[in-house]
């Protein structure tokens, strides 16, 4: 949670210097990060079990945390949009929204703080 958390904060930072593609790969990393802590709480297995590509990370977090009910399907969601609007900042020849980042950064809060209560 500790990287997740670092991400959150440099998310935040990026926002203020109007950089919207790099704080969206922040946010997304602050999910991504949180999703495996949460993984490694419930799961106690290693990362490698379950976390050779983020799509079977995401897929995973799914899997056993969203569709049994331990966290709700609006965090499921947030994970998988997260995902898409980073690889759009990442890879795509157009910049992401500010607004719709601003979003992103709230819902990473929002999905940390779910995470924080899981894990403590």
């Amino acid at each position: 949670m500790t990287k997740a958390h670092q991400a959150l904060r440099s998310a935040q930072g990026l926002i203020e210097l109007n950089d919207a593609d790099g704080a969206c790969n922040r946010a997304y990393y602050a999910m991504f990060d949180a999703a495996r802590a949460a993984l490694l709480v419930k799961l106690g297995r290693t990362e490698a079990d379950f976390a050779k590509t983020h799509r079977g990370l995401i897929n995973a977090f799914s899997e056993h945390l969203v569709k049994d009910g331990t966290l709700s399907r609006d965090l499921g969601r947030s994970l998988k949009r997260a995902e898409e609007m980073r690889l759009l900042a990442d890879y795509g020849g157009d910049s992401v929204e500010r607004e719709d980042v601003a979003t992103m950064v709230s819902d990473a809060k929002i999905f940390l703080a779910a995470i924080e209560k899981l894990t403590a």
